[in-house]
């Protein structure tokens, strides 16, 4: 419910006051709140990820998948997915992982394994700011580039913010299969929700 305030009347600017504001009429006071620091972000700005951003970008995606996970997927899969797991899956993907935000302050991130969008989250302070469109702008062009024509993904079902965000990007859900998720020590098979979107 939202309740309408009633302000009272101000009473008119002194000239002096009024000279004041037509003088810093055009100046912008510089961005001090993150989101519109975020919101500046392009293509441009996406990048490869340093090995040095490891501990950052296994926390963004230790915290994205407890949040969106953890309450719909079975516990012997949450218990698997601790910190340590996520930094040694980041290890390995180094090379390829592709990052938005500043050097050492990264707030999402992405990379494909083949035809598959593997792994996209983004930093629960970095929703809403449009950053995921960039990242997800970038990781289609990076699909195109590798002659990718048919570009997948999969969803944990339930996970319905995340679906809305991926059909709001023009992607399509194909159906319900089984997905051989990596594990330490093997993987681990889950019903999931594949998305599909064609790139030609």
């Amino acid at each position: 419910m939202f309740l309408e305030l009633v302000r009272p009347v101000a009473q008119a600017p002194q000239r002096s006051q009024l000279a004041s504001r037509l003088t810093n009429i055009g100046r912008q006071e510089p961005a001090s709140d993150p989101r519109l620091q975020m919101n500046a972000l392009t293509s441009t700005n996406i990048r490869d990820a340093k090995l040095s951003e490891i501990g950052p970008l296994a926390r963004i995606w230790f915290d994205g998948w407890q949040d969106a996970h953890a309450r719909i997927v079975p516990a012997d899969l949450v218990r698997l997915r601790t910190l340590q797991n996520f930094e040694e899956r980041l290890r390995v993907a180094s090379t390829a992982v592709r990052v938005a935000g500043a050097v050492g302050a990264p707030v999402g991130f992405y990379f494909l394994k083949g035809a598959e969008l593997y792994q996209f989250f983004v930093s629960s302070n970095a929703r809403g700011s449009g950053v995921a469109a960039v990242l997800m702008a970038d990781a289609e062009a990076r699909f195109r580039e590798s002659g990718v024509h048919t570009a997948w993904l999969a969803c944990a079902i339930g996970n319905d913010r995340a679906a809305r965000f991926y059909e709001k990007c023009g992607w399509f859900r194909t159906g319900t299969v089984t997905d051989n998720v990596e594990v330490p020590g093997g993987t681990f098979a889950l019903e999931v929700w594949r998305y599909e979107k064609s790139l030609r």
